[in-house]
């Protein structure tokens, strides 16, 4: 059998094993420790803001976001409707109501005019959460203003869009929250965690504090609000240590993958890789194109193409508005006929992406979808 080529694992330097060898020597293998400390500190500077805590996935961030900001029963939260459930699913943890709002064709996020528009239905909605899909910039400035105007706090999840850039920005530091996760398909892997990152370092130590059981300052143990095991590990940390030294060494490679397909389908017309705005620098996580609907190749052809040449890609995420769980929930569009997202999952696909693709893996995969058009 061929070759194996993944969309996207873990890459490991070596960087790594020093601060896992660091914990097992000073025996602080978990549950904090040095290492967990410092991944915040190094993970807050990078991105450019002030504090930061290091939790054990993206998915407990975001819930104690949606904590942060208040969420309770009945609450309306606006959320990107083009993402994976884990960015929408901590509304429901907070018994919270999700309406979901259209993408824009220009990067694929939160439509600002749909997100107006959800205001006018919505006036007092808890919390905005904005996704940049697969590492792209989302009209963060334009969302930002929005929500300032309504006074509304923005949760961004920059799950997959560690390293990207928006105006000179890093992305992350947009939000009054901001939300990264290290699952082992993103940009940098901790094997699983995450970050929850803000300039207010009250809600951060309140966010830290809710992570450790929200056990209060006694010599016994007493609680007096529900807390989570959501802290990170000492091991895990050490890990995104290492792996944070080569997060520009990967998003470099990440864009050579992007552009290798751009050029390469550049020739055919029925293609289009996933677009970004101007003045943005996305840290290309995974390189996606769309198949034209009047083209007799689809997606699914391209995606078992490659799955029988031991080959891994993957549907674009199906939109929430269209997933059965929330099938009750409301959904806000400006465009006419189908909604921006729909057309988008129906059309597209996530190529092989991973920073190991050798020049001859990339001439695989492209031998093989340009087959389908010929």
């Amino acid at each position: 059998m061929n070759k194996r080529i993944y969309l996207s694992s873990p890459t490991m330097h070596g960087e790594e094993q020093r601060y896992i060898q660091e914990a097992f020597d000073t025996n602080w293998v978990a549950p904090l420790g040095k290492n967990v400390n410092e991944f915040e500190k190094e993970l807050a500077a990078y991105v450019g803001v002030s504090h930061a805590a290091a939790l054990s996935a993206g998915t407990a961030a975001l819930h104690l976001a949606m904590k942060l900001a208040g969420v309770g029963e009945g609450d309306v939260v606006f959320c990107s409707d083009l993402t994976f459930a884990a960015t929408v699913n901590p509304v429901s943890y907070e018994k919270g109501v999700q309406v979901f709002v259209d993408s824009e064709e220009e990067s694929w996020n939160m439509d600002p005019k749909a997100l107006e528009k959800a205001f006018e239905k919505y006036p007092n909605p808890k919390a905005v959460v904005l996704v940049n899909l697969y590492g792209t910039p989302a009209k963060l400035d334009e969302i930002r203003e929005i929500c300032s105007a309504h006074q509304v706090p923005l949760i961004e999840d920059a799950a997959e869009s560690l390293g990207a850039v928006y105006h000179g920005k890093q992305t992350g530091s947009f939000g009054k929250y901001g939300v990264f996760s290290f699952n082992g398909n993103k940009i940098i892997t901790t094997s699983g965690g995450g970050m929850l990152v803000s300039e207010d370092g009250e809600a951060v130590e309140k966010a830290r504090f809710w992570a450790t059981q929200s056990r209060d300052p006694a010599r016994h143990y007493q609680h007096s609000e529900i807390g989570y095991n959501y802290r990170m590990s000492n091991i895990v940390a050490g890990i995104g240590r290492g792996q944070l030294k080569s997060l520009d060494l990967h998003i470099q490679k990440k864009k050579a993958i992007y552009e290798t397909y751009r050029q390469a389908f550049a020739s055919i017309p029925e293609i289009r890789m996933n677009p970004y705005l101007p003045g943005s620098t996305p840290n290309f996580w995974l390189s996606c194109i769309t198949i034209d609907p009047a083209s007799r190749v689809t997606p699914l052809d391209v995606m078992e193409a490659l799955e029988r040449e031991n080959i891994e890609s993957r549907p674009i995420w199906k939109p929430m508005h269209m997933q059965p769980v929330f099938a009750k929930n409301d959904f806000i569009q400006v465009t006419g006929g189908a909604p921006v997202g729909e057309r988008v999952f129906e059309r597209g696909l996530c190529l092989p992406s991973d920073v190991k693709n050798t020049e001859e893996d990339m001439d695989r995969i492209i031998g093989i979808v340009k087959g389908l058009f010929v």
